[in-house]
């Protein structure tokens, strides 16, 4: 062990007593997974609870390190301080075991962790409310408390172990099938969706692949799958607008061609679709995408003339008359 690894781990060791010593919990039982892709190396947490803002206290990711879900009489501190200790080089097996002996509380504990090289531990303590209990599986494990019945976590392992998909798809299918088969006894009101890459680039916001919260919602997982549906349209959009601030335009049009067919009823989505078009050399086809998103919003028509100033449409100004013409009559 070098110098340098044993300090680091003898200051987390030091802190995890007082940060223990000095947490409340608070009371949000759930059920959760905790996974990573092998094929991709993603590392992600996804969870629902009826329990406000979910996904602020109990799902803990960070890219090339692990990801970690706290829950039932949930410390928080167990999500930072076991990235620490996985990041200094623990297994999440270590981790876990070294938080657990140092938290006088464990016994009203929940939690999983999972490591970048897809170890995997999980712990329930004696006295989370039943039912409760977990499953450690092939890079992923699943655990609930609180549920209206034992049938829970082993419906999420075979959800999650039968679906296809990348892993939010087979995480958001694991979800569905607690909730299928009575998920938490009280009922559901928040969920929520982590997923980070691999590996570390030193870009946070490259790494987190997905962050995603329905804070108090009747449906909370229905929305959850909304919004990852919108957020997949969105990385479309994002790289369309790299496509064209590389002045690469066909790239451009697939991208936000994509993202327009996923959500046909977005204007902006439309609207940028339709400058690609132009920008392609196929103005008369952009005409129908621009009166639709000119009759949705007039303000579209009134931003059009601002865009060859600034390189982002190419037209001379009989083609700007076109586009313009198609707006409705004030």
């Amino acid at each position: 062990m070098s110098r340098r690894f044993y300090f680091i781990t003898l200051f987390i060791a030091a802190f995890v007593s007082s940060a223990f010593s000095q947490e409340r919990s608070s009371l949000v039982h759930t059920y959760s997974i905790v996974a990573r892709d092998p094929a991709s190396g993603q590392m992600g947490v996804a969870v629902q609870s009826h329990w406000f803002s979910v996904g602020s206290l109990v799902t803990w990711a960070e890219a090339g390190v692990g990801a970690v879900a706290t829950q039932s009489f949930i410390d928080p501190g167990y999500g930072p301080l076991g990235l620490d200790l996985m990041r200094a080089g623990k297994t999440a097996p270590q981790a876990l075991a070294g938080l657990i002996a140092a938290d006088p509380g464990e016994a009203v504990r929940q939690v999983a962790m999972i490591d970048a090289k897809g170890k995997v531990a999980a712990h329930t303590g004696s006295k989370c409310i039943p039912g409760a209990g977990h499953i450690v599986g092939d890079n992923f494990s699943v655990q609930a408390n609180l549920m209206l019945n034992e049938k829970v976590w082993p419906a999420m392992a075979a959800a999650y172990k039968n679906t296809q998909g990348d892993l939010a798809d087979k995480m958001l299918a694991a979800l569905d099938a607690a909730q299928a088969v009575g998920g938490d006894i009280r009922g559901k009101q928040s969920a929520a969706i982590l997923v980070v890459s691999g590996t570390n680039t030193g870009r946070p916001w490259v790494d987190r692949v997905m962050e995603l919260r329905v804070e108090d919602h009747p449906e909370p997982l229905k929305e959850l799958r909304r919004l990852v549906h919108v957020h997949r349209a969105y990385q479309h959009m994002n790289a369309g607008d790299l496509a064209v601030e590389h002045n690469d335009m066909d790239k451009a049009l697939r991208e936000y061609g994509a993202a327009q067919t996923m959500m046909p009823d977005n204007l902006e989505m439309t609207y940028w679709t339709a400058v690609s078009l132009v920008n392609a050399g196929r103005l008369d086809e952009s005409l129908p995408l621009f009166k639709k998103v000119f009759a949705g919003d007039p303000n579209w028509a009134e931003l059009t003339p601002r865009l060859p100033k600034v390189g982002l449409l190419n037209v001379d100004e009989v083609g700007m008359k076109k586009i313009l013409n198609v707006a409705p009559k004030k």
